[in-house]
């Protein structure tokens, strides 16, 4: 679809400053000589109270959209809402999307839609899904009701604009959805540090014995599983949203696992599979060079090294179907992290899921890299090896959801990008 010019900033109201005495209410976007025609719609109190809670129900989804925004929707039809739709998965469809669907499934045909309610600027760029106002614009909606702003400059007011354009009744209300409580993660993500120096979203994910360990006790879990049935199927849904896995050679040595895609994951998109190997130990027979079996997906397999590490190992990986890439040093002689985010998000991995041993797992909390956390605490005692307990006592955590799945106890949580160890 090919949109008209983008309108000079200066024609679209800029967010108001933040204050008590600033009431929400509703303002609609400006764009000279275009009529409108009156659109019938929720009274304002309930069309305020709506948007309250669509961005309080969106907010369930805050881990598993991370770094994307938390975002709701509705459709209204006859001065009713007929559907809500939410952005419930990275990679999957947005609100509008959902929204959209959920009142095609009502029966109730399109052109008795009256408006679309979004608590965010529906997006106007191609990333994982196609842009949201193509949808809108394809829906035949004719009037959209927006809570907040894109926070990103260089796309924030384009969506609205380009609904405008196309004879669309753009209405901005503010301060009913706030990102800063509805989605602080996503302020972190378009800040700019992070538009300036570019990294994927991190998310670490370890389990761990009920005294911290990683490793559970002797006899117990063949040395290696803490977690439940349950808990495993579940990070194979976590395997399937993200861009790549990254784990270091000393998980290669001790469990030789495959990280693959299973279901209940989805294994259609396999990440990227990156180990980093300072010294080039991963044997040439380990099981990650396997094929995939049946339904499961296996991204490539690259390994990250120091440069000029031994090359009759670098050229046996080679022939094993490993992609070998050579990295600078950091100062504790692995590979130089700052520069495997930059390597990760050159090969479009935005969202990353590091899953290794407390050494690695240390490091990339040390270096401030961790943006999210997932924690499954197995129904174990004991354990062997360190603790990564005193680790995260340090850490700065935010938006913490304490949850129960199968016989683990799971802890999510956001870090704070000002306040990282």
């Amino acid at each position: 679809m090919q949109y008209p010019p983008v309108a000079e900033s200066g024609s679209f109201p800029r967010p108001r400053a933040e204050g008590p005495d600033r009431d929400a209410h509703p303002r609609e976007a400006v764009v000279p000589t275009m009529s409108r025609t009156p659109v019938p719609t929720l009274g304002e109190t309930e069309l305020a109270r709506l948007i309250e809670e669509l961005a309080r129900e969106s907010r369930r989804f805050r881990f598993e959209v991370a770094p994307n925004p938390c975002v709701g929707a509705a459709v209204l039809a006859h001065g009713q809402v007929l559907a809500r739709g939410y952005h419930e998965a990275w990679g999957g469809p947005h609100a509008e999307v959902n929204a959209f669907a959920a009142a095609e499934a009502t029966g109730v045909p399109a052109s008795e839609w009256d408006a679309l309610v979004i608590t965010l600027e529906p997006c106007s760029t191609h990333g994982k899904t196609p842009p949201c106002v193509e949808r809108i614009l394809k829906s035949g909606v004719k009037h959209v009701i927006v809570a907040e702003l894109d926070p990103d400059r260089r796309h924030q007011g384009i969506g609205l604009r380009i609904l405008q354009e196309h004879g669309v009744k753009v209405e901005l209300w503010e301060r009913l959805a706030p990102l800063s409580k509805v989605a602080p993660h996503f302020l972190a993500w378009t800040s700019q540090e992070r538009l300036r120096r570019p990294r994927p979203w991190t998310i670490a994910k370890w389990a761990q014995t009920r005294s911290g360990q990683l490793v559970p006790p002797q006899g117990v879990g063949g040395g290696r599983w803490i977690s439940s049935h349950a808990a495993l199927e579940e990070v194979q849904r976590l395997r399937g949203r993200v861009d790549a896995i990254v784990t270091g050679v000393g998980t290669i040595l001790t469990d030789d696992p495959r990280f693959t895609v299973r279901p209940p994951g989805d294994p259609s998109h396999p990440p990227l599979r990156v180990v980093l190997d300072s010294r080039l130990r991963t044997p040439a027979n380990a099981t990650i060079f396997r094929p995939p079996g049946p339904g499961e997906g296996g991204g490539p397999v690259h390994i990250l090294c120091v440069a000029g590490t031994d090359p009759i190992r670098h050229g046996a990986l080679l022939a094993s179907g490993a992609l070998v890439h050579e990295l600078h040093a950091a100062t504790d002689d692995g590979v130089n992290l700052r520069e495997v985010q930059e390597w990760l998000w050159d090969r479009g991995a935005r969202r990353v899921l590091v899953e290794a041993g407390p050494r690695l797992l240390t490091h990339y909390i040390t270096a401030g890299f961790v943006d999210q956390l997932r924690i499954y605490t197995g129904a174990v005692n004991g354990g062997q090896g360190p603790t990564m307990a005193q680790r995260l006592m340090t850490m700065k955590l935010h938006d913490r959801l304490d949850r129960e799945w199968g016989a683990d106890a799971v802890l999510e949580a956001f870090v704070d990008p000002d306040r990282r160890p």
